[in-house]
């Protein structure tokens, strides 16, 4: 079963390693600013240090040794109930982490997830790849009503079958980058619900304002269908706050671009974990993560893609260790919340490290 695994996990590394894109250029999203030479590409970064070979990369995730990459002790959780949701303000905005980038948000009374992961494991396999460290705080049959789903990408820690075949006759729309509307019609979800967005595109939901923002990543969920679906980031308007959620992205000078345009954000969700030095354009280290917040103008940052699947080789704790020492050395907001923790945005909170001690 290990090997089986390990050749599981091998598959998704095959995807950072550069797979080149296979296909016809007669594409309906030829006209995007984002699609060249038969796929989607990021705009250019000189700054970004190459990634290192996909043999190399395909060698380390199968040979390499791992070290404190899976929790020993249980990883919190706090249970969630129907009823606890439905008591939140109904006038507010609330972040309810449920795991990894997943979470349910309650904005203005209606029920929103951004890239749900409700499965067993990331990959491609039922029996084998990165396996989840806890369980999510509710079962995904007892969620509310949603009023929509947020998709930042089509990589399997962000866009999940199981999840999605189960809300997709559920959930009232879906709002995905360039080309993921196909990838959800295969799983199940009605076309009319979806609604496909190009960087800078924009459109109004429930209340909610979003549009979607540049990304520095890649997508792709097969050996042969790298950078067929486009990336993002995601900006949201609701109530008068404004919410950022980086999706997955390397360092790049969008950022500050996004923040000029959106003059800040009351809360920032920032991918902080899965990064290496094999690949340092598609992942942020923990100082790349707190510049980028910065670049945004944001006054809270909240620490996402840790702490439920190990898709790396750094310690699952060094994410937020990193982040955290960062934050207090710069008198920073954080949020670093525990599995089910409900954030409301704009409220005062004292953050916890609650993986101290934890193994």
């Amino acid at each position: 079963m290990r090997h089986l695994s390990l050749l599981a996990t091998l598959a998704v590394a095959a995807l950072a390693a550069g797979c080149a894109s296979s296909g016809s250029c007669d594409s309906p999203y030829a006209s995007s600013p984002q699609f060249k030479d038969c796929g989607f590409v990021n705009p250019p970064n000189a700054a970004t240090p190459p990634s290192a070979s996909g043999w190399k990369i395909w060698s380390r995730f199968l040979f390499a040794g791992k070290t404190g990459t899976v929790p020993v002790d249980a990883i919190p959780v706090r249970p969630l109930t129907r009823a606890q949701l439905d008591a939140l303000d109904p006038q507010a905005n609330h972040v309810v982490r449920l795991g990894h980038s997943s979470h349910l948000l309650k904005l203005q009374g209606r029920y929103w997830l951004i890239d749900p992961v409700f499965g067993e494991r990331v990959s491609p396999f039922s029996f084998a790849g990165p396996k989840r460290f806890h369980a999510p705080p509710l079962a995904l049959q007892d969620l509310p009503p949603i009023a929509g789903i947020i998709l930042s990408h089509d990589h399997y820690d962000h866009l999940d079958v199981p999840t999605i075949a189960h809300l997709a006759q559920k959930a009232e729309r879906y709002f995905v980058p360039l080309g993921v509307k196909a990838r959800l019609v295969d799983m199940g979800v009605p076309a009319e619900r979806v609604q496909e967005f190009d960087w800078w595109q924009a459109a109004t939901h429930a209340g909610v304002k979003l549009t979607a923002t540049p990304a520095q990543h890649f997508s792709g969920r097969t050996l042969s269908d790298r950078n067929s679906t486009l990336w993002a980031s995601w900006a949201l308007e609701s109530g008068g706050q404004r919410i950022f959620y980086s999706g997955d992205s390397g360092y790049f000078g969008g950022f500050k671009q996004i923040g000029e345009r959106f003059d800040g954000f009351e809360l920032a969700l920032m991918e902080n974990g899965a990064y290496d030095a094999y690949w340092p354009g598609v992942h942020m280290t923990p100082e790349q993560s707190v510049q980028a917040f910065m670049d945004l103008r944001g006054k809270q940052l909240y620490s996402v893609h840790n702490s439920t699947f190990d898709l790396a080789f750094h310690t699952w704790q060094d994410p937020l260790n990193r982040i955290a020492d960062l934050a207090d050395a710069q008198g920073i907001a954080l949020a670093t919340p525990e599995i089910g923790e409900v954030l409301t945005v704009g409220q005062p909170r004292s953050n916890k490290r609650w993986w101290a001690g934890l193994k």
